[in-house]
């Protein structure tokens, strides 16, 4: 298989599973916005953005720009519903980077153990696995909206510090997709290296 199509697979699917975790994550805090909407799933169908979860996770393998990111259409969820309301948003948000920095922690026990067992081409596939979900996990705790860490700084921060991020949060939001893709355009522009450098660091102790 072309590891750069396998790469792009993963990096769907692995984005996928980081909305779905946040859907659960409401669900067990009491929102049930996500199932109702029939977002409780593992089908792409109800989850793929064209734009997110295709085009742009396409061209960041294929130039290689040094971050792996990307995205689905929002999980819906209800804060209000939530009933842990002190910290309900900041472990909704939580949920997608813990499940990615999971699947990686999972996968470099794989890449290890296939590699012992002289299975070179599994263990390559696996550590692509880990790397992918380690770029997610990592790069949604930048504390930039609307990236999860910055719903995660903002539930955890006192009442008046996290309305004020809020607000600004609001107006970010306003500018829609563009927004987004400016943010990301930065990011990759100004931060890819630094922040490959700490991917490569962290990968290296898992996988070896």
């Amino acid at each position: 298989m072309d590891i750069a199509i396998f790469t792009i697979v993963v990096l769907i699917f692995s984005i996928i599973l980081h909305e779905v975790a946040h859907g659960y994550a409401a669900q067990s805090l009491g929102d049930p916005t996500a199932k109702l909407a029939g977002r409780l799933t593992l089908n792409p169908v109800s989850h793929i953005d064209p734009i997110g979860s295709i085009l742009i996770p396409a061209m960041l393998v294929l130039t290689h720009a040094g971050i792996m990111f990307g995205w689905a259409k929002p999980v819906p969820y209800n804060p209000y519903n939530l009933k842990n309301q002190r910290w309900g948003e900041a472990i909704v948000g939580a949920a997608g980077v813990v499940t990615n920095l999971s699947i990686a922690v999972l996968f470099a026990g794989i890449a290890r153990f296939t590699a012992g067992q002289g299975m070179t081409e599994f263990a390559s596939l696996a550590a692509v696995v880990v790397l992918v979900n380690l770029s997610l996990g990592l790069f949604n705790l930048i504390p930039i909206p609307p990236i999860d860490g910055y719903t995660i700084l903002r539930g955890v921060l006192p009442y008046k510090a996290s309305m004020a991020m809020a607000r600004f949060e609001d107006k970010m939001r306003a500018g829609g997709i563009f927004t987004l893709i400016i943010v990301l355009i930065l990011l990759t522009q100004f931060f890819s290296a630094p922040f490959y450098a700490f991917v490569e660091y962290c990968y290296r102790i898992l996988v070896g």
